[in-house]
């Protein structure tokens, strides 16, 4: 289970299934129970909610490139950072390979997300 904390609840859960698909299994006035990809992610009704400049959710995935260009298309902006060398769509290779990409929610009620993908050889040593 994954808890995210939101300031607008009503905001978070047509997010979470317009924009990134994802199945209510249920929800209450405090919160929004949505399944992803197997694991329950529990949306919280908070007071005050500020939005934090840190990764809170993360999701592996096969094809980074495809996901990435997939929720662009539904408004999705991906972040980037000074110093990091990104591609055009915001995904920064690692020293090991692998390839991570950062967003935050068209409405800023969630905090930062990222993507990884999976599959990828990571360095060996």
């Amino acid at each position: 289970m994954a808890l995210i904390p939101v300031g607008d609840l009503a905001t978070a859960r047509l997010f979470s299934v317009e924009t990134l698909g994802l199945e209510v299994e249920g929800e209450n006035p405090f919160a929004v129970i949505l399944n992803s990809g197997g694991t329950m992610l529990r949306l919280t009704q908070v007071e005050n909610h500020q939005p934090q400049p840190f990764t809170i959710a993360g999701w592996e995935v096969s094809d980074i490139g495809t996901i990435v260009e997939a929720l662009v298309s539904r408004g999705v902006s991906f972040t980037r950072f000074d110093g990091m060398d990104q591609d055009q769509r915001g995904i920064w290779t690692t020293p090991g390979g692998g390839q991570v990409a950062w967003s935050r929610t068209p409405t800023a009620t969630h905090s930062r997300s990222r993507i990884d993908e999976v599959g990828v050889p990571q360095d060996a040593g």
